[in-house]
């Protein structure tokens, strides 16, 4: 089933079940999903690679403003964006482990011969690539980091 079928079948129980967090999220997942398909200029699917980047900057999104409700102490507000954030995650591939990443990250590295912060660059777009959807950007960087260092 594509992302728009499953996204219809679980704006349709949230409704039913009158879950507000839910339809928060999975309204701005639909949203976005419109908002790329017209940028493009035509009313066809968008591609799944563009699915998945359009998912994780809302997590992102999400995730950050719930970081900065946190420093400021209002759980309050927090809260409705990880909660929001975690049902939309639920639309992503299943996530990789550090330790996944960081194989992927070695490898890359071999592969391309890197030796140092350099070519930090070369190796995060090509595991970013490979990547994408199943991690964190920011987890990769950290791994990249550590190992170039």
């Amino acid at each position: 089933m594509s992302l728009q079928e499953d996204l219809t079948t679980a704006l349709k129980a949230a409704m039913k079940s009158k879950d507000q967090q839910a339809l928060a999220a999975l309204r701005a997942i639909k949203a976005e999903i419109l908002l790329a398909q017209t940028e493009s200029g035509s009313k066809e699917e968008i591609t799944e690679e563009q699915e998945i980047k359009i998912l994780s900057k809302l997590v992102k999104q999400r995730k950050d403003s719930a970081a900065i409700y946190t420093e400021q102490n209002r759980n309050d507000l927090a809260e409705p964006e990880l909660a929001q954030a975690e049902i939309i995650s639920q639309f992503l591939p299943a996530q990789l482990s550090e330790a996944e990443i960081e194989k992927v990250v070695v490898e890359t590295i071999q592969k391309t011969g890197a030796e140092g912060m350099k070519d930090m660059g070369k190796v995060m777009g090509i595991v970013n690539q490979q990547l994408a959807g199943q991690a964190d950007g920011k987890t990769i960087s950290t791994i990249v980091r550590a190992k170039l260092a």
